[in-house]
């Protein structure tokens, strides 16, 4: 029997697994909240009107305890899936269960994207290409000469470190609670640095040096629970502060919540799912995305999930 693309899978129904084509899957834990299927199912739809080939195609997604990833890779291989992306807590821990790495991820240290190859998978990080994207989509900032204020120290804040200094940021603050987690990150950095400052800090505490007109990225977790505290005191931050959270389900979290009471201009994290999906769908299918198909499906999906 095949399985609705809407369902939250587990690994238990892989044995036996049915599908008529190619399929393609997102891994976390949680992974209720995520609308990944609803807006690659669309894409996947726009794509099979231009080429019927595409029409076999189904994206689902399997919650999948960090425990139990080592296995669910090679299972999922074994049962001929083509792609997947991998979200919270996962991002990290492939990096050391996938066969190949691109360059560009590995210099992440995490990957979000798995492409099958004939024996295993090859990890992508499409996470920085989303949010650079979405950064300049809707708030207008070019990450090229910005200073960015950066929240956590997991999978997703290590791309978009890299990122920003990639594209040559004017400097890069990264607040993180736990200590040993920030410096485990500041030491992956500072190699791709160059002359671009890099500071760590506690957000407890920010410290007086941050600048102003700077765009504060919040990577963490904090905000997908309704009663989550806000990463950061948004009122103890310098002036002209423009405000991105990654999360986009909730679409309001309360760091966003903050910023609207505060008049600080902000958005969530929902066109930066969009970009880096269309880039990991580009991976997969060597197309190019429907960009705006996936917006439009991921709304809809956020506004009726």
């Amino acid at each position: 029997m095949e399985l609705p693309t809407t369902a939250v899978l587990t690994l238990d129904q892989l044995a036996p697994w049915s599908s008529p084509g190619p399929a393609l899957a997102v891994l976390g834990h949680p992974i209720k909240h995520s609308i990944s299927p609803a807006m690659h199912n669309a894409a996947l739809a726009d794509l099979a009107r231009r080429d019927p080939a595409y029409s076999a195609w189904k994206y689902f997604r399997f919650d999948v305890p960090p425990e139990q990833l080592a296995s669910a890779l090679p299972r999922l291989h074994a049962a001929g899936f083509h792609g997947l992306n991998l979200t919270v807590p996962h991002k990290i821990l492939a990096l050391d269960l996938v066969e190949e790495i691109d360059p560009a991820a590995l210099r992440i240290g995490a990957v979000n994207t798995l492409k099958r190859t004939a024996t295993g998978w090859r990890g992508y990080n499409t996470d920085g290409y989303g949010l650079a994207c979405a950064l300049q989509s809707e708030l207008g900032i070019p990450l090229v000469g910005a200073h960015v204020i950066l929240l956590g120290a997991g999978g997703a804040a290590r791309g978009a470190a890299v990122e920003c200094l990639r594209q040559g940021c004017a400097s890069l603050w990264i607040g993180n609670r736990t200590r040993a987690n920030l410096d485990a990150l500041l030491t992956l950095l500072r190699p791709l640095a160059g002359a671009t400052p890099v500071h760590g800090f506690d957000p407890a505490s920010p410290p007086a040096g941050l600048p102003a007109n700077a765009v504060l990225i919040n990577a963490t977790s904090a905000g997908l629970k309704p009663d989550d505290p806000t990463p950061i005191d948004l009122r103890l931050l310098p002036a002209g502060l423009k405000v991105f959270d990654m999360i986009y389900n909730p679409p309001q979290t309360p760091l966003l919540r903050t910023a609207t009471a505060l008049g600080l201009p902000s958005a969530n994290g929902l066109a930066m799912l969009v970009h880096q999906g269309a880039r990991s769908l580009e991976i997969w299918t060597g197309q190019s995305a429907p960009v705006g198909i996936m917006q439009a499906a991921a709304k809809y999906a956020l506004g009726n999930h």
